[in-house]
């Protein structure tokens, strides 16, 4: 009984950069081009830079090796601070090999979306995110979700 609350909170000790984290599962794994994934979150040191990261989950069937989103970040008074289209790589190109780590035929990736992000001013940001697949819905995502995590001081 010791040993595990040790691994809990040793687990935890090693998550300290992290700020927010949500996920959102897809309805039926089926994205629909029109549902923008939405997560608000606070900023309160603006000493700070941030790393935001994807964690993507679909299923071995996900039809295409990789997946196009765009991602809007906006402030409180829902004014875009910076947005782009990105491609995510979930297979290998050539050989179909899933990325990640996988769990029956359900694989989880944890993937860079921005790097190095220093905010002006405190408050609630929201990062938007939706897919620009051809295909509508997107079949076998399962779910997507934002993580942001400090960039640890220079030292």
């Amino acid at each position: 009984m010791c040993g595990l609350l040790l691994c809990i909170i040793g687990l935890n000790a090693c998550d300290s950069s992290r700020i927010f984290e949500q996920n959102v599962d897809i309805v039926q794994s089926k994205w629909y081009k029109d549902s923008v994934l939405k997560f608000t979150f606070e900023i309160t040191d603006t000493l700070s830079r941030y790393k935001f990261y994807y964690n993507i989950r679909n299923t071995v069937s996900y039809p295409f090796y990789n997946m196009y989103v765009t991602y809007y970040l906006v402030d409180s008074l829902d004014r875009r601070i910076a947005s782009d289209l990105q491609n995510i790589d979930l297979m290998h190109p050539k050989t179909g090999k899933p990325y990640g780590d996988g769990l029956g035929d359900i694989f989880s990736h944890q993937l860079l979306a921005l790097s190095n992000v220093k905010f002006l001013k405190r408050g609630k940001y929201t990062f938007k995110i939706k897919h620009y697949m051809r295909r509508d819905p997107l079949p076998e995502v399962v779910s997507m979700g934002l993580r942001i995590e400090k960039v640890p001081p220079l030292k």
